[in-house]
């Protein structure tokens, strides 16, 4: 008598199992959308596969004000993903030694970021440094250790792993452009969420997170070198980001891989709508569309007139000061002219004399590489104050 083949598990269904991920953050947090939603269970599954990717995002919960349930996330990511490691105010030694751990590569879950980059806590270049290297696969943090002859050597430790973390404010700049950046907010007396108790939660967290892990290892194979389509305007260092999250959404199937990318368009717009890390092209941007319209030149105390007077503008109160003429020259001298020069003051004659200036020439360069598109209604599509040919009287 013949003995029946043994039967081999059903797979999993990769797009009900992001389904039910989904489901499980609805219960405790309120998120700003439902593009989060999606980016969040998708990283929890590509924390999974890490080493079918050539970098890995960071996952950025952050806020204005305290109690927007930025902890309670992290808390339910942490039940999601593998070998979670949870730091408030780690040394970058201490991380890049547990990355380097023979046991497994820890998923790093950093609460109270702020402590780290805010204001008063220094700049932390080591720790920064590390987060940056530890984006890309390749990533290495060097560090002199002791040897047997009792001298240093040089010794690479990896940085590779996933970060997720959350706090007040913004982080770095370099940081920042490494993350899938979640704006959290209070929740409205309307919005209620599920009380999350470990003892009970914790338990259902880890059995998706062992589903997860099942099918992951199956879908290793397809999301390995995977070069997933990006959404239309996603290119550089966003398309880095999103491309594992878009691999794993693809290897899921369902409706996944139409809401990932929608999701991936909402918040790398988002970001660069909110972005406010680089105060140049702020300046940039503010002259553009505010200050040097229709008007081919302008002296610097007319611009500084109209800088300092904008609303919701830092201009008028640069720590502590408005912004002068030798800050203005100092920041724009940073940018170069079409002509590849710095771009400097000139004397521009008007009917009180001969003042310093600059001409609208001179920025168009740095607004083409710098500056996002205006919008459409925006001022610089308005009515100009005066031809472009003419000098403005002052």
């Amino acid at each position: 008598m013949s003995v029946p083949a043994p039967q081999s598990s059903a797979p999993v269904d990769g797009a009900a199992l992001l389904d039910e991920v989904e489901r499980f953050h609805r219960r405790f947090n309120v998120f700003p959308s439902e593009a989060a939603y999606v980016a969040v269970t998708l990283w929890d599954a590509h924390a999974h596969l890490l080493d079918c990717f050539d970098s890995t995002p960071r996952l950025a919960f952050l806020s204005p004000e305290p109690g927007s349930g930025k902890s309670r996330a992290l808390e339910v990511v942490e039940t999601l993903v593998p070998e979670p490691m949870t730091a408030v105010n780690a040394s970058a030694a201490a991380l890049f030694r547990s990355v380097s751990n023979p046991n497994g590569r820890p998923t790093i879950l950093f609460d109270e970021i702020d402590t780290v980059f805010g204001p008063k806590a220094g700049d932390n270049e080591e720790l920064r440094g590390f987060l940056n290297a530890g984006h890309r696969r390749t990533g290495v943090t060097y560090r002199c250790v002791a040897d047997a002859a009792g001298g240093q050597s040089v010794q690479a430790f990896p940085s590779y792993c996933g970060v997720a973390v959350a706090g007040l404010g913004n982080l770095p700049d370099t940081i920042m452009t490494r993350s899938v950046i979640i704006r959290m907010r209070r929740r409205a007396r309307n919005e209620k969420v599920e009380p999350f108790r470990a003892r009970i939660h914790e338990a259902e967290g880890h059995a998706l997170r062992d589903r997860l892990a099942e099918w992951t290892d199956h879908a290793r194979g397809f999301v390995m070198g995977a070069w997933p389509d990006m959404p239309e305007g996603v290119t550089d260092r966003p398309a880095d980001v999103w491309e594992p999250l878009l691999a794993i959404a693809d290897a899921a199937g369902g409706d996944w891989p139409d809401r990932a990318r929608d999701a991936c368009s909402t918040l790398v717009r988002a970001a660069q709508t909110t972005d406010k890390h680089s105060l140049g092209i702020r300046l940039l941007t503010d002259l553009r569309d505010h200050v040097l319209i229709g008007v081919d030149r302008l002296p610097t105390i007319a611009i500084l007139d109209r800088l300092n007077a904008l609303d919701d503008a830092p201009w008028a109160d640069l720590d502590g000061k408005p912004l002068d003429s030798r800050r203005l020259a100092r920041m724009l001298g940073e940018y170069m002219t079409g002509d590849n020069a710095p771009i400097r003051s000139r004397n521009i004659r008007t009917a009180g004399g001969v003042l310093k200036g600059f001409h609208t020439e001179d920025l168009e360069d740095g607004w083409a590489r710098y500056c996002p598109p205006p919008p459409p209604d925006s001022a610089t599509s308005a009515t100009p104050l005066q031809p472009r040919s003419e000098t403005p009287n002052l």
